[in-house]
C-alpha cells in the first residue's frame, strides 16, 4: 500500500517543534507513528523529493531521516523503490510494553467488573435461556426481552422509544462499523468532534472517508480548577461543516476524551443536515451534574449508539443502534457478512440490567468521583505544570502539558511501570501532542502511584531518554 506524501505530512502534524535537529525530529516522529500503528506496516512511504515538498523541508533533511529508521530497522529501502515500513528485526529488537503485575495502565478508560451484580444477571439469563432454545439462534435484530429493555430505557429518559427502533450489536464500536458500512462511500466526508473516540477515527479512516473536525473546547478554557461543563461545541461551526458533511459523529454526554457534556440549550439549537451518530456509551455517567438529554430528543433524526462498557463491564460486550426501523433492517441486511447476531446469553443478562436499573448505581458513581478526585490530586502534587480541567462526567480527564511531548513520553513511559495514552491518538493531523487522556478507573492509590510514575517518566525525557515501546491498546 502507497501513502502519498500529503497523507504523511497531515500525520506528522507539527513535527517541527522540539529540540534537536530537524532530520531528527523527523525521523523520531517517523518511528511514533509507525509504532502507533499510524503508518502500518509494508506501507510504501513517499520519496524523499515528495515528502520534503509536501512538509516545506529539503530532501536532505527527508534523506537524514529515512537513513536513521533504516538503521534502526523501520524501514527497508531498495534500489528504485519506495521505502517499505518494518520493524526492528533481531539486531535491533523493538521492546514490548511490560505486561508484568507492576505496570500501571492508564491507557483503558474501563471499569472494573461489579461481581455480585453480574453474577446475578448470567444467573437470570441462564435462567431464561430454555425458552430460546427451540430457534435458530441467529438474530441480526436481537432478542426481543433486550430490544424491550432498551426501549423502555430511552422511556426512562424522556424519549419515546419502540423496540423495533432498536437494534442490538456486540458493542458501541460494532454498532458504529455497521453504520459506517451503510451510511458512506468512499471519499465522503465525516464531521468529528476534535479531539474524539479513537476507534471511531479508525473506523472512518479504513472506509476510506475524509474526516472533518470540529473543535471541542476554545483555546483559552476555563479557569484552572473550574469543571469542565457545557462550554466546548460551537452549534454555528457544527451546523456548517454539516452542511458539507455526509455523516457526523459527536459524543455529546461526557464527551470521550475531555468529559465535557453539551449543554441543554446547545441540544435544542443544534440540526445537522447530514445524517448524525450520537455515541451515548457514557450517558449514565453523570457525576455532578443531571443526566443529560438524549440528543435525539431535540434532533428526532439523530442515530443514537449505546452499550453498557462503561456503565458496567467492558467485557461485556452489547450494544445497540436506535434509530429508525428502515434504516434498522438496512444494517441487518448489511450484517450477515462480518457477523450473524449478538450472543443470546449475553443479550438477555444485558437486558436485566437495564431493566433493574443498574447501569447507574450510586455507589459505583460515588467510586468514580473519588477516582477522578484522587487522580486531579496526584496531578496538582506531582505534575503541577499540567492544566486540566474536572470533567463532570464520564471516565476520564483531558491532561495537558506545557510542551508537545505526548507521543515521546508514551513511548518513555512504560520504562517507568506506566502506559499511556498519547493525545495525537484522538486526533488527526498530528494534533493534541500536549495532551494525554488519563482514565480514573483504577483505584486511588494505584492512581497516584501512576501519576508518580508518570512524574519520573517526564523528568527522563526531559533529560534525553527516548523509548521503543509499541504504544498500548485504547479502550
Amino acid at each position: 500500500m502507497k501513502i502519498s506524501s500529503h497523507a504523511v505530512a497531515r500525520m506528522l502534524g507539527t513535527w517541527q517543534e522540539g529540540p534537536g535537529p530537524a532530520h531528527q525530529r523527523l525521523s523520531d516522529r517517523l518511528r511514533l507513528l509507525i509504532l502507533d500503528g499510524r503508518i502500518s506496516l509494508g506501507a510504501a512511504l513517499p520519496s524523499e523529493r515528495d515528502l520534503g515538498t509536501a512538509l516545506g523541508t529539503s530532501r536532505t533533511t527527508v534523506g537524514a531521516a529515512f537513513r536513521t529508521l533504516v538503521e534502526h530497522g523501520y524501514l527497508a529501502t531498495q534500489a528504485r523503490t519506495r521505502a517499505t515500513v518494518r520493524l526492528p528485526g533481531d539486531t535491533a529488537p523493538r521492546q514490548p510494553v511490560r505486561t508484568d503485575a507492576e505496570t500501571i495502565d492508564l491507557s483503558f478508560a474501563a471499569p472494573a467488573a461489579p461481581v455480585e451484580i453480574l453474577h446475578a444477571a448470567f444467573a437470570t439469563a441462564l435462567e431464561q435461556l430454555p425458552r430460546h432454545f427451540e430457534r435458530h439462534g441467529y438474530d441480526r435484530h436481537g432478542t426481543a426481552e433486550l430490544r424491550e429493555a432498551v426501549a423502555e430505557w430511552y422511556q426512562r429518559r424522556g424519549l419515546p422509544t419502540r423496540p423495533d427502533h432498536i437494534l442490538i450489536t456486540n458493542g458501541a464500536q460494532h454498532a458504529l462499523a455497521l453504520l459506517t458500512r451503510v451510511l458512506l462511500s468512499p471519499r465522503d466526508t465525516v464531521l468529528i468532534d476534535h479531539p474524539t473516540y479513537p476507534h471511531a477515527i479508525t473506523t472512518f479512516t479504513q472506509a476510506r472517508a475524509r474526516l472533518l473536525p470540529v473543535a471541542v473546547g476554545s483555546a483559552a478554557g476555563p479557569s484552572p480548577g473550574s469543571a469542565m461543563g457545557s462550554a466546548g461545541w460551537d452549534t454555528e461551526q457544527l451546523q456548517a461543516a454539516g452542511r458539507v458533511a455526509n455523516l457526523a459523529y459527536l459524543i455529546p454526554d461526557f464527551h470521550n476524551p475531555t468529559g465535557m457534556c453539551m449543554s441543554t440549550s446547545v441540544r435544542q439549537r443544534l440540526r445537522l443536515a447530514c445524517p448524525t451518530v450520537v455515541d451515548e456509551t457514557m450517558t449514565d455517567l453523570a457525576l455532578d451534574v443531571p443526566s443529560p438529554e438524549p440528543l435525539a430528543l431535540h434532533m428526532p433524526t439523530a442515530i443514537s449508539v449505546g452499550s453498557v462498557s462503561k456503565s458496567v463491564w467492558g467485557g461485556l460486550r452489547t450494544g445497540w443502534i436506535r434509530a429508525v426501523p428502515p434504516l434498522l433492517e438496512r444494517v441487518a441486511q448489511a450484517r450477515p457478512t462480518t457477523d450473524l447476531g449478538t450472543p443470546i446469553v449475553e443479550q438477555l443478562a444485558t437486558a436485566t440490567l437495564l431493566s433493574e436499573h443498574q447501569t447507574r448505581r450510586s455507589d459505583a458513581l460515588q467510586h468514580l468521583r473519588s477516582q477522578r478526585d484522587a487522580l486531579r490530586h496526584a496531578l496538582t502534587e506531582y505534575l503541577p505544570e499540567v492544566h486540566t480541567l474536572q470533567p463532570v462526567g464520564g471516565v476520564t480527564l483531558w491532561a495537558t502539558f506545557r510542551e508537545p511531548i505526548s507521543s515521546r513520553l508514551a513511548a518513555v513511559a512504560p520504562d517507568h511501570g506506566v502506559t499511556i495514552a498519547a493525545g495525537p491518538r484522538f486526533g488527526v493531523g498530528g494534533a493534541f501532542e500536549r495532551n494525554i487522556r488519563l482514565p480514573y478507573t483504577l483505584p486511588p492509590d494505584q492512581l497516584v502511584q501512576g501519576i508518580r510514575r508518570l512524574a519520573r517518566a517526564e523528568q527522563a525525557l526531559l533529560h534525553g531518554a527516548t523509548g521503543t515501546h509499541t504504544p498500548a491498546p485504547i479502550a
